[in-house]
């Protein structure tokens, strides 16, 4: 197992991205990576569990703008409150 250091903001940003507060560093970041080399495409599988056509998914913008706004600590925090 290896040691990552990372500054106390950073920490901050990763423990907003999580999915669910057992969530570990390791499966955040896993995910993160993963959605990094991700095509943008759903497959069938991800559009049943979303619950909506294909259509209807990106309605709001694309993948890379989405994870921009989700990458910005403050603009999750501005949206939460």
């Amino acid at each position: 197992m290896a040691t990552v250091r990372i500054r106390p903001e950073t920490k901050k940003k990763l423990d907003t991205l999580k999915v669910h507060p057992r969530e570990t560093y390791n499966e955040l970041i896993s995910r993160l990576a993963d959605a990094a080399y991700d095509n943008g495409e759903f497959n069938g599988e991800e559009v049943a569990l979303n619950g909506e056509s294909g259509e209807d998914i990106g309605r709001n913008g694309s993948l890379q703008d989405i994870m921009k706004v989700l990458s910005d600590a403050e603009a999750i925090r501005s949206r939460v409150e």
